[in-house]
């Protein structure tokens, strides 16, 4: 083979692992008996498979055994005769560069192929062993939904004040906040004293237009057992509409279904109204 003769099969075998050959260049092709040489089309698919990249970093136990199964590959499956023939009539100081330019970088496909498949397989056996964690939203405080209620428009909001001018119950205040589309609330209360629930409760109560004055809705029981500002979530036992006051009376333990309001601890009238819910 002449110096032409071969600087054309480099030509033909670079142009058909990289865009393809006509009919006739095939044809040449054959004639320098390169047809069968697949090596350049390795090259062109190491250098795409080079672009691939993990997203982590290969286990080195994995790594050394792909490593170990391209070295096998290339050891078993080129054998003297298939070197001898990339060789051919080219001159001993080019015998390097033609024989083992194609399987060296076949190798190299090989284990980034390798690689890439053992990454794909390795990440998606640990993502379903070891699914990430679910973030659980954390439930507000009635305290913190008290506060978010009151700055939303449309709501009920009536301010706590004592019964009795003096005597222990003469210090109360606090706010309530009520939404008649939600058909729910909130009682902020501060100076209220502790109670014994073996012996008493307090009790919510409800004065809107349905019921009228004389059997307010129950809004529900509950104790105070320490010092300072309690947020309640009202529990309103019917729909309540339009409310127009709230009040907290003592009662038995358990609460009663119709109170004789003999001892009222605080009333909050609905002054100024917000504008209705939508």
């Amino acid at each position: 083979m002449t110096e032409k003769d071969r600087e054309l099969l480099l030509d033909l075998l670079t142009r058909q692992a990289t865009e393809g050959l006509t009919s006739e260049e095939s044809r040449r092709l054959a004639v320098l008996e390169g047809s069968d040489d697949d090596s350049f089309d390795l090259a062109a698919a190491a250098l795409m498979m080079a672009e691939l990249e993990p997203a982590d970093a290969l286990p080195a136990h994995l790594r050394s055994r792909i490593a170990a199964d391209a070295a096998d590959f290339v050891s078993t499956n080129v054998e003297s005769s298939q070197i001898e023939k990339a060789v051919g009539e080219i001159p001993p100081r080019r015998t390097p560069l033609l024989s083992w330019l194609g399987w060296a970088v076949a190798a190299a496909a090989l284990i980034a192929l390798g690689i890439n498949i053992s990454m794909t397989r390795f990440g998606v056996t640990e993502i379903a062993r070891n699914p990430p964690p679910t973030a659980t939203p954390t439930p507000m405080t009635p305290a913190q939904s008290h506060d978010e209620m009151m700055a939303e428009p449309g709501m009920t909001v009536a301010k706590w004040t004592p019964a009795a001018k003096d005597g222990e119950m003469a210090k109360v205040a606090g706010d309530v906040v009520w939404s008649d589309k939600q058909q729910k609330g909130y009682v902020k209360l501060s100076g209220l004293p502790k109670n014994d629930p073996n012996a008493s409760t307090y009790q919510l109560w409800i004065f809107e237009e349905n019921q009228g004055d004389k059997t307010p809705i129950d809004g529900g029981t509950f104790n105070i057992s320490s010092d300072g500002t309690v947020v309640i979530p009202i529990e309103a036992k019917l729909a309540a509409k339009n409310p127009s006051m709230f009040a907290v009376t003592v009662e038995r333990p358990g609460g009663v279904v119709v109170s004789k309001r003999e001892k009222v601890a605080a009333l909050a009238k609905v002054e100024t109204s917000r504008p209705p819910d939508a």
